[in-house]
């Protein structure tokens, strides 16, 4: 039983693994984050794979890479705001589109809701393991973004009241 100094101390947890690299699945999980930091969950972003792209910073940072590092680098959207949706991308139009009706509505885009994450002291983790797979360096991400393997997820999760996974 929790004596009441415990009780008043615990903070309800809220973990999201972020596999997916499309836009508006990303922008859900963060979405889902700011709405659990305001109700003051701990919550913690877990990146990989594709999802990192989200982590991504937008200009490209001089890194020495192999051949096929470099492959996935161009492969994958450079930040955010550059990433496809997942259903009616239209060559490209899609995103862009989506972005007008988010602007119109006066609804808060991706790179600004992943800073509002930051400020409320969301957690962000990049997968270690998914960036040596993928070629991405610390230096390539966005700055105040953690990093560590699935142990570290897993010790978030575990005592998490609410766990997605995007």
């Amino acid at each position: 039983m929790k004596r009441t100094h415990d009780i008043m101390t615990d903070k309800k947890k809220t973990t999201i693994i972020l596999f997916s690299g499309d836009y508006d699945k990303a922008m859900a999980a963060f979405i889902i984050a700011n709405g659990a930091a305001a109700y003051d969950h701990e919550v913690t972003i877990f990146a990989t794979f594709w999802g990192l792209s989200a982590f991504r910073k937008e200009h490209p940072v001089p890194v020495k890479k192999g051949l096929l590092e470099r492959m996935f680098a161009k492969m994958m959207p450079r930040g955010a705001d550059r990433m496809g949706l997942s259903r009616m991308n239209f060559a490209g139009m899609g995103p862009q589109m989506i972005k007008h009706v988010i602007q119109k509505h006066n609804a808060v885009p991706l790179p600004d809701l992943i800073e509002l994450a930051k400020e409320q002291g969301v957690k962000l983790v990049a997968c270690t393991m998914t960036m040596d797979l993928l070629g991405l360096r610390p230096e390539e991400l966005l700055d105040g973004v953690e990093y560590a393997g699935v142990a570290a997820y897993l010790g978030d999760a575990e005592n998490g009241n609410v766990n997605l996974f995007i």
